[in-house]
């Protein structure tokens, strides 16, 4: 009996971070992690599909209404048909003649549209009994280039240059996988450096995420720059000089601006600067990336499609490829952006500061260390370690790695008593 996606049920969650300042930074000083969240109910199985797209509180009631005006187009569809067609499904999602006014493949209307794809690739890994990333790893290179839309990008990545590097990581394959099982995935973390924290809390945390067996950490700056330098003194004399520290501007300066205040903290040895000027603005991150180097620059969490990331790889406008698994339009143009760093040899550090990202971007990056990136340098995955004992299948993380998740599907699915209690505005969290 063909699995058919039956209903499709569309829910906001918001979790009250900003009373601890946990998620704080200079552009977004009172986060509260939330979720567009949605469920598909299948006919003939029992199975259901979960998917969201991260947003800060305020809004959220916005992608939700976006999530149910694209629902209908997956209502009666089975997953047969859309595995057997994995790019016609994902353009039938995004490139609605109607709704691509109101992006096109950007805003509300494309994370929406990330919720339910995602949502329905953890259906796919759930019906094949595997974690998303391995169900991935298990498709042939001709299937991955196949899911992937190549419409304004195949000036810098043609569909016949994906299949090469795709072909040309296959053979050893099953060792890296192998590999990623035993030993994990590199990582760093954001928990210790939030902006809104005391120096007190920062060196508390700090000292702990080491003794833990972190590497790398990353602070947020931007906020002041006697308290950048005050705090980034802090970090650096507890990481030592063997251990990485990342610095994340968030968006909130001008280009000179940047290029003077990275330099300012150059005493830190920052590795990255990520975020420095405006997300959208390519050229600028260019001059910044020539103004402050060796210090490498790292965007993407707001890059909202693959085409923002091509123009920044053709520019050489970066160092650190960040996406973010439901800003661009889920898994299908996931692969396509991890395919593009490939080509343009840039490693790939996906964001993952919110709730849920985390669950997300595990699988692509181990996906990317088996599948397509030439190497494991410069590769580490995101980590912020709240609210991931909300979920079904939570990350694992020891000595500060990514350990291979295992539970078939996206480990995108939310405890049911969590879905009702951070409801907004009726759960009982927001009631009170």
């Amino acid at each position: 009996m063909k699995t058919l996606i039956s209903a499709v049920r569309a829910l906001d969650i918001r979790f009250p971070t900003s009373r601890m300042l946990d998620g704080s930074d200079a552009m977004n000083p009172d986060p509260d992690y939330s979720a567009a969240y949605c469920i598909l109910e299948t006919s003939g199985g029992g199975l259901e599909g979960h998917g969201f797209t991260f947003t800060l509180g305020r809004g959220t009631e916005l992608c939700v209404a976006a999530i149910e005006s694209l629902a209908p187009k997956l209502v009666g569809r089975s997953l047969d048909g859309i595995a057997n067609d994995l790019g016609g499904f994902w353009r039938s999602m995004v490139g609605d003649s109607q709704l691509r006014w109101l992006g096109p493949e950007k805003g509300i209307i494309h994370m929406a549209a990330a919720a339910l794809v995602n949502a329905v690739w953890d259906l796919l890994a759930k019906e094949a009994g595997l974690p998303l990333w391995r169900y991935l790893a298990a498709m042939q290179p001709e299937q991955i280039v196949a899911a992937i839309d190549f419409r304004h990008i195949s000036d810098a990545l043609p569909p016949v240059l994906a299949l090469e590097l795709l072909r040309a990581r296959d053979p050893d394959k099953a060792g890296r996988i192998a590999q990623l099982e035993r030993d994990g995935h590199a990582a760093y973390t954001t928990s210790a450096g939030w902006l809104g924290y005391s120096d007190d809390k920062i060196r508390e945390l700090a000292r702990a995420a080491v003794a833990d067996g972190w590497d790398a950490i990353k602070m947020k700056v931007g906020g002041s720059l006697a308290d950048d330098k005050r705090r980034s003194s802090v970090l650096r004399e507890i990481l030592g000089p063997g251990r990485k520290l990342m610095i994340d501007g968030n968006q909130v300066w001008e280009i000179d601006q940047a290029i003077e205040w990275v330099r300012a903290l150059d005493f830190a040895d920052p590795y990255w600067i990520e975020e420095p000027v405006s997300p959208d603005d390519i050229l600028g991150h260019a001059r910044v990336r020539s103004g402050v180097s060796p210090v490498r620059v790292a965007t993407g969490e707001h890059c909202h499609n693959r085409i923002m990331f091509k123009q920044f790889l053709q520019a050489d406008a970066i160092d650190v490829v960040q996406l973010d698994a439901c800003r661009l339009g889920g898994v299908n143009e996931v692969l396509a952006v991890l395919l593009l760093a490939a080509a343009f040899d840039k490693p790939v550090c996906p964001h993952a500061g919110g709730v849920g990202l985390c669950e997300y971007v595990q699988h692509v990056s181990f996906f990317d260390a088996a599948c397509v990136a030439r190497s494991a340098e410069g590769r580490m995955t995101e980590h912020a370690g709240h609210l991931h004992e909300h979920f079904v299948d939570p990350i694992r993380i020891s000595r500060g790695r990514y350990l291979a998740p295992q539970k078939p599907g996206f480990s995108s699915e939310m405890k049911v008593q969590s879905r009702a209690d951070f409801a907004f505005p009726n759960g009982p969290v927001w009631r009170s």
